[in-house]
């Protein structure tokens, strides 16, 4: 009897994973925007009375039936710090599609994209989401290893940017890159040691397809990273402090790079 190699074993345990895999959202905006998305997988609801009456509009909309439960005995799997507000929704991971499909943007405006380097903190991730969608990059792009998952402390941080603001978690980075300078995109690479500003990169080329790539607090972008971008760029800083988080940090890159 031949058997299967080892790697394809491996792979097709990974997708069986995958579609086994499920999220629990919670606190009253997460919840509520969820079940507002059409393309969210809603499994199962859990509320308490008064959340269910806050809910109300958004259970009807998402045609789901509550499991009401008292607050005292509120039995959703979350982690005893969760600030739940009586509402978790269990669903499945949203599926955004391919990168190439993302990339191409809406066809009215230069499209920005955020690349993320082991930016592990669902909180940062979740608060770069929401910037994102202020600014209207058209996605939020992490790895599939070594970048925070999709989970409802994101979520909740996200404030509902995660259900309208595609966020994918590509296999390599570098490669990730590559495929966009391809496609026509300038990559930008965040580095506070850099010579020249965003706006000073960006002179001339805003319309452009940007891509901004950043780094973890601390380590800042790998070395391979750092390779593969087409320019190192910083944040310019009125005086001697220059120091973000890797949230605002994206923010104020977002802002700096609008077309």
């Amino acid at each position: 009897m031949v058997k299967k190699p080892k790697w394809v074993v491996e792979k097709e345990q990974t997708r069986k994973a995958r579609a086994a895999e499920t999220v629990w959202l919670f606190g009253l905006h997460a919840v509520r925007d969820a079940l507002l998305n059409p393309r969210r997988e809603k499994l199962r609801l859990i509320v308490t009375p008064n959340a269910e009456l806050r809910l109300a509009d958004a259970i009807a909309a998402a045609g789901i039936t509550p499991d009401v439960q008292d607050p005292r005995r509120f039995d959703a799997p979350l982690d005893p710090q969760s600030v739940h507000q009586g509402a978790a929704l269990e669903a499945k991971p949203l599926d955004w599609g391919h990168l190439g499909d993302v990339a191409l943007g809406d066809g009215t405006r230069p499209p920005r994209l955020v690349l993320l380097d082991r930016v592990t903190d669902p909180h940062n991730v979740g608060a770069i989401l929401r910037s994102a969608e202020v600014f209207g990059a058209q996605a939020v792009i992490g790895t599939l290893h070594h970048s925070a998952p999709e989970t409802g402390a994101l979520a909740k941080t996200a404030s509902g940017a995660l259900e309208r603001q595609p966020y994918l978690r590509e296999r390599n980075l570098s490669d990730t890159i590559q495929a966009l300078q391809e496609m026509g995109y300038l990559v930008l690479g965040l580095d506070g040691d850099a010579e020249d500003t965003v706006e000073a990169a960006l002179d001339g080329l805003r319309d452009r397809a940007v891509a901004l790539v950043l780094g973890a607090e601390g380590p800042g972008l790998r070395q391979r990273t750092r390779e593969t971008v087409d320019r190192l760029v910083r944040i310019d800083f009125a005086g001697g402090f220059g120091s973000l988080n890797v949230s605002n940090a994206a923010a104020v890159a977002l802002y700096a790079a609008r077309p």
